[in-house]
């Protein structure tokens, strides 16, 4: 049987249960949005604000547009917030060029469409439907550096030595054309192999120069930062195989060269704006992840695979682990990266003032540490650019220090409920695909242990649920067998039993 009969054949299935067990998962995204504090329709004054929008994107007085800039995402993105080239120096260093969607150029701060996004905070991703922080005509169109298209641009600037070190740097607006809109998986797989490139790769011998270009300057980028202690994690993400609005199976995405290279770039221009905000006075928002609370447990993780990590937390320590466990069980090293990743913990917006020490972030071995790189669906983003371009102008900060604590906090508040909103609906859209496959045995790995239960995700088909009987001693990191017993899509459930 083919694949795609396979698949028919697991439709069909699906739509056999929906009979007995039918949910809407489309009313259900939205459902969730309004428990967890969003609105996920625009008020009027935002649609109102939107018709009234210049069509047009500002002129800016440095015009990069003829550069083959580049922009990697996933295949169904349309909300770009960067693109890159790069372009190797007559001293053997690369400059490295990010332009990022001038948003604000289309959102005033303080309009109807502002004050929703401050609200909002953040774009939803739910699998089956999208709400986004701002209105799709920006997102989606005018602000989203679609192939093609003029747009108006924030540039970062960089220059990175043969040893992945970032040195002179510089930040101004320009105006930019994305020349290849690409994706991760036909991208990565093309880097890897070297062959059946993209049509458009394919098509241009200076696109692929620009690119392997990119990638070995960002596997420079991460060697260093994996020196400087950043963590060597491998973590597994899905989403859902959608048929006639109804999903009927789960695919797995892991990192590729292509979203390594992407990632890398980011984070480079993160640290970027925040030294130079930093450097110009300005105080800033910024991403840290704090030392993990339970380092203890890593530390017993740790152990069980032969290692001895510090009892104090040390991030270089434990990337020498980890680097040693991807070298010997690569297999298995997805699953201890999603321990770790649990254990240690989400990341926060605080306020940083200028000249006082930031608290870092653990995880990426990074001391100075803000996101500006993705104001389509961010507002701290967004808040961020607007400090750049007060930066570059010369002018005082758009915001006080009470309003960038008050924007933090909101925004760490957003994010921490649309990561609620967003495992809801994974777990939803599991449960439909599961629903023929209760009675199988599944090897998992626990994944939470609180007071509400435990909590385990399947290793194949990364599926998380409940563990509703034999969860006595067990603790985030074990690996276990577990049979599904159980499926309710309109709550989402999904009940596991130890084997």
């Amino acid at each position: 049987m083919s694949l795609r009969d396979g698949i028919l054949c697991l439709y069909l299935e699906v739509e056999l249960m929906n009979d007995i067990h039918s949910v809407n998962l489309q009313a259900a995204a939205r459902q969730s949005m309004l428990e967890h504090g969003f609105h996920p329709d625009f008020p009027k004054d935002v649609q109102q604000d939107v018709g009234s929008l210049q069509s047009h994107p500002p002129v800016s007085s440095r015009d990069l547009r003829s550069l083959p800039w580049s922009s990697i995402d996933n295949d169904t993105s349309r909300d770009l917030d960067q693109i890159e080239y790069a372009q190797k120096m007559t001293d053997g260093t690369v400059r490295v060029q990010i332009a990022i969607a001038d948003v604000d150029a289309y959102v005033p701060a303080g309009s109807a469409i502002d004050r929703y996004a401050a609200e909002q905070a953040v774009t939803v991703y739910t699998g089956v439907h999208n709400f986004s922080m701002l209105p799709e005509e920006l997102s989606t169109g005018a602000t989203s550096l679609l192939e093609g298209q003029e747009r108006a641009a924030i540039v970062c600037e960089f220059e990175v030595d043969a040893n992945g070190c970032v040195n002179a740097n510089d930040i101004y607006q320009a105006s930019v054309v994305n020349r290849a809109q690409l994706a991760y998986p036909s991208v990565g797989a093309w880097l890897v192999s070297g062959k059946n490139a993209p049509a458009k790769i394919a098509g241009s011998e200076e696109l692929q120069s620009q690119l392997l270009l990119q990638s070995q300057v960002a596997q420079s980028l991460r060697k260093e930062r994996y020196r400087r202690g950043a963590l060597n994690l491998e973590t597994v993400e899905t989403h859902p195989l959608v048929m006639n609005g109804q999903p009927v199976d789960i695919e797995r995405q892991q990192q590729s060269p292509a979203s390594d290279l992407i990632e890398d770039f980011m984070i480079a221009a993160n640290e970027v704006v925040a030294k130079s905000l930093e450097s110009a006075g300005f105080s800033s928002i910024r991403r840290v992840v704090r030392t993990p609370k339970r380092w203890d447990r890593i530390v017993e993780i740790a152990a069980q695979l032969g290692t001895k990590l510090p009892m104090t937390p040390d991030s270089k320590a434990l990337q020498e682990f980890l680097c040693n466990q991807r070298a010997v069980d690569p297999d298995h090293f997805p699953d201890l990266s999603l321990s770790v990743v649990k254990l240690l913990g989400a990341g926060e917006y605080v306020l940083e003032r200028a000249g006082e020490t930031s608290e870092g972030h653990f995880g990426l071995a990074v001391q100075d540490y803000t996101h500006s790189t993705a104001p389509n669906r961010r507002y701290a983003d967004l808040v961020t650019q607007r400090l750049i371009k007060a930066m570059l102008a010369k002018q005082k900060p758009p915001y006080s220090d009470d309003d960038l604590v008050a924007i933090a906090k909101q925004c760490t508040k957003q994010e921490d409920a649309a990561r609620k909103v967003e495992r809801d609906m994974r777990k939803r859209i599991a449960a439909v695909v599961m629903q023929s496959r209760i009675g199988q045995t599944f090897t998992a790995m626990v994944t939470g242990v609180n007071e509400h239960g435990s909590f385990v995700r399947t290793i194949q088909l990364a599926v998380e649920g409940m563990l509703v009987h034999g969860q006595k001693d067990v603790d985030v990191g074990d690996k276990i067998n577990v049979t599904l017993v159980r499926t309710d899509p309109e709550r989402g459930y999904i009940d596991f039993a130890r084997s």
